[in-house]
């Protein structure tokens, strides 16, 4: 044991010999690495000056650090108010600075140096005994500079003791601030080994959630969530390129506008993960992370995440990054469901909406009920269905809920209802107040702010309109503009329809050449007003000489004046009257409601224009019959037979004449 005091105390002898010739060589049994930054020296002042501080210093003694540039760090004071100028931290002992002096000495000279205060031009030191050592590693490079300041009563072989004291026990300080960076060191990979298991085992959990939900909403509020948990004083924005009606704050819509620069556009842009620190070249650092929100079918939107406490390190981007991956995946299932779901409605709404309109062949009663129906599924405030005139080239309000607009005309190229015939396209306003281009009278009637509007084709060709308004802006989403797109080619089958429907209907009903009813029209129609009106007359006229006609001029010349008797006979009675081919060149006309002196007058009219008009010149023949509710056997069969007789009796006296039966 006394062997081993001896050893220990000869080497001790050594390194004080040693510090009395080079200065004080720190252990080499640590890591000096970054020692020389002012904040590392700071905290080992501090270190030492809680464990020793003042009770090491004598009465009138100070203790300073100074940097290698000879820049204070901190000072320890026993009662030395004097030169209290001298230990200010930042105080710079650079010969420029202070003159000759101890500090500047010592870093000249490299080595342990002692100094009377009267070789210092300094009055406020002229009492001091100085004495400064340079603090070097074991490789000899100096790490700081340690000065002691002393008015004490003691020699300079006992001052350079003393400093070197403090030197060990500043050592010792150095060693604890040294152990506990690497405790912390160990500890903070201790806490980052437990941050990756919770971030893992979070992810996982999150995953799992996010691939088992089927609704947009819930996958978006699941996200935030999860970084909530994990990064619970950071901010979190969803943004989304596409339409949504979710209710969490977090969830916006993506803004294209912003500069090509930004973090969120790149992201989306370029599909992948982006960070943008606050601190550049530094491993760790706060600032904010831009995550695509990326599936097999394309970029959905952003996570961006704004980081001002926390440092972001290489595993929080992968994580987020990940997150991001699933997130995306889950959000293109979720709205792959939701189209499908949309879908499946969309057809079944369709289904049901054909039905009822094949359930008519009438015109007005299709575009009454689908003006209806389309109100019913949109949500709309207005609705107005227009049919294209072609007699005059108009649009035409065959439907809507604004009464003061039903069967109101417009030319081709006015309004949004022109825009959309001229352009076969359909449109989608989202606030006509912000874009009043186009004057529209609908719009403006209704103080309507948003619009969707369609054309309604048939094989190429624009037939109507179909026009919904709503009062408020945004209200119409692109899968209604979509929707509409769809019914209106429906509306337009059914039209189509009808409309074929009543072409055949007229075709049965109507003579081909002359453009009148069918003999079998006339009769159904006659004998249903004869059920419900108290009296009607009708006319037989037949072509005099008309084999004639033909034989000299030709079948074409006789189907051309056929054809004029015809315009004559529709042009000389009322639209209500029935005028009609009896069979080859003969022709009848229904009146209803009319008594015989009336008919008689009409059928002169008939006559004297029939052989005033024609080229060549012909003339007609006429039998008129009548009946009264006052007749006890009314029929169509007699009421025919006596106008037949009239005619013969017209005939037989000479021809280009009328005849009553």
């Amino acid at each position: 044991m006394s062997e081993l005091r001896s050893i220990q105390k000869h080497s001790r002898t050594e390194h004080f010999d040693v510090f009395l010739r080079q200065g004080f060589i720190l252990s080499g049994n640590f890591s000096y690495e970054g020692l020389q930054a002012n904040p590392n020296l700071h905290q080992v002042f501090e270190n030492w000056n809680q464990q020793f501080g003042p009770n090491m210093l004598p009465s009138q003694t100070a203790l300073l650090c100074a940097n290698e540039h000879l820049c204070v760090i901190d000072a320890c004071s026993n009662d030395t108010p004097s030169i209290g100028n001298y230990l200010q931290p930042g105080s710079s002992w650079k010969v420029a600075d202070q003159g000759d002096n101890p500090l500047a000495r010592c870093e000249g000279a490299g080595y342990l140096q002692l100094m009377n205060g009267d070789d210092w031009h300094a009055r406020e030191l002229t009492s001091y005994l100085i004495a400064v050592t340079p603090v070097m590693d074991n490789h000899g490079k100096i790490q700081f500079y340690l000065g002691l300041f002393t008015q004490s009563r003691i020699n300079m072989e006992n001052l350079a003791q003393l400093l070197y004291s403090l030197a060990l026990s500043f050592q010792s300080s150095i060693q604890n601030v040294e152990e506990r960076r690497k405790y912390d060191r160990l500890n903070n990979l201790h806490h980052m080994k437990e941050m990756e298991s919770k971030k893992h085992v979070i992810l996982f959990e999150a995953s799992k959630k996010l691939l088992a939900k089927i609704d947009v909403h819930s996958v978006l509020t699941e996200v935030i969530d999860c970084l909530g948990r994990v990064y619970p004083n950071t901010r979190v924005d969803l943004l989304l390129s596409q339409d949504n009606d979710s209710t969490n704050l977090s969830v916006k819509p993506l803004n294209f506008q912003r500069t090509e620069s930004d973090i969120r556009t790149r992201a989306f842009m370029e599909g992948q993960v982006i960070f943008e620190p606050t601190l550049r070249g530094s491993a760790s650092s706060s600032g904010n992370i831009a995550a695509p929100l990326s599936g097999k079918q394309g970029v959905y939107g952003v996570l961006y995440m704004e980081f001002t406490n926390e440092l972001i390190d290489a595993s929080d981007l992968q994580f987020i990054s990940l997150l991001a991956d699933s997130a995306g995946t889950a959000f293109e299932n979720a709205k792959l469901y939701e189209q499908s779901n949309l879908m499946i409605n969309e057809l079944r709404l369709i289904n049901e909406i054909t039905k009822q309109l094949n359930q008519s062949l009438r015109l007005n009663e299709i575009f009454n009920s689908a003006s209806s129906e389309i109100l019913s599924i949109f949500g709309a405030d207005y609705s107005c269905i227009l049919q294209n005139s072609k007699d005059s080239d108009q649009l035409i309000v065959q439907a809507t809920n604004l009464p003061a607009m039903f069967h109101e005309t417009f030319t081709l190229d006015q309004g949004f209802s022109g825009l959309i015939y001229s352009s076969k396209e359909p449109i989608i306003i989202s606030d006509y107040w912000s874009n009043d281009k186009v004057t529209s009278s609908l719009m403006q009637r209704t103080n309507s702010r948003s619009l969707i509007g369609s054309p309604i084709l048939v094989n190429g060709n624009v037939e109507g309109v179909i026009l919904i308004v709503h009062r408020l802006p945004n209200f119409f989403s692109y899968d209604n503009y979509k929707l509409l797109q769809v019914l209106s080619s429906h509306i337009g089958l059914a039209m189509t329809n009808a409309s074929l429907h009543a072409e055949v209907k007229r075709m049965v009903i109507t003579d081909n050449l002359t453009g009148l009813y069918a003999r079998h029209y006339l009769d159904e129609q006659a004998n249903l007003m004869q059920k419900k009106d108290f009296c009607g007359s009708l006319i037989v006229v037949d072509i005099d000489n008309f084999k004639k006609v033909n034989d000299t001029y030709g079948h074409q010349i006789g189907d051309k004046i056929l054809i004029h008797v015809s315009q004559i006979i529709k042009s000389s009675i009322r639209e209500m009257d029935i005028a009609a081919r009896w069979g080859g060149e003969e022709l009848a006309v229904y009146l209803p409601q009319v008594s015989k002196d009336q008919a008689v007058r009409i059928a002169e009219r008939i006559r004297r224009r029939v052989m005033e008009e024609t080229q060549p010149q012909v003339t007609v023949s006429c039998g008129v019959s009548d009946w009264n509710w006052e007749e006890d056997k009314i029929s169509v069969e007699s009421l025919f037979y006596r106008a037949d007789m009239a005619l013969y009796q017209a005939k037989h006296n000479g021809r280009n004449q009328i005849q009553i039966g």
